[in-house]
């Protein structure tokens, strides 16, 4: 089996994971369906569209994120998950927002013209320096693809940053 997961490393063409993946590290991380309930009913039309962003940082938790941004509270972050990279918090872990949790929508300005339909997805990651690392890349998957599920988003209506790896 070692021997064949190395010949499919080698014949991908991606570079070869930083270090080893541990199924066990991944395992402990915090369930998708325990993030995704909200204080209010969830409507299935409630949402038709995901953005995958950067947090523009290189570490973070939302509490710090929030204060990056000038904001009094974690509260207030304009966002409706976030995915840690390691530094600030476990990386691949996901947390929800008070914006997800009563399902208010985010609000267009600075630098993001949305809509009051999409669902906003934070990255800890500058995007240059610092990529998302393998668990996050991982974990957003994860998240997109049981979000886009539950509330039938089409492929089309997923928006990531111009280098993303899927």
């Amino acid at each position: 089996m070692t021997i064949g997961a190395i010949v499919l490393l080698a014949l991908d063409s991606r570079p070869l994971p930083a270090g080893a993946f541990s199924l066990a590290s991944y395992s402990r991380l915090n369930v998708i369906d325990e993030i995704m309930p909200a204080r209010v009913a969830l409507s299935p039309d409630r949402w038709n569209c995901i953005e995958v962003y950067y947090s523009r940082t290189t570490g973070g938790n939302l509490a710090q994120l929030a204060s990056l941004s000038g904001l009094a509270s974690a509260k207030d972050v304009n966002f409706h998950f976030v995915i840690y990279n390691g530094r600030g918090g476990e990386d691949g872990r996901i947390e929800s927002t008070e914006k997800w949790l009563q399902q208010w929508s985010c609000i267009p300005g600075g630098s993001w013209y949305g809509t009051g339909t999409t669902i906003r997805i934070c990255i800890v990651a500058d995007g240059q320096k610092v990529l998302p690392t393998d668990c996050q890349l991982k974990r957003t998957a994860a998240l997109v693809e049981e979000l886009s599920h539950k509330f039938n988003i089409s492929p089309a209506n997923i928006h990531y940053p111009s280098n993303w790896q899927l």
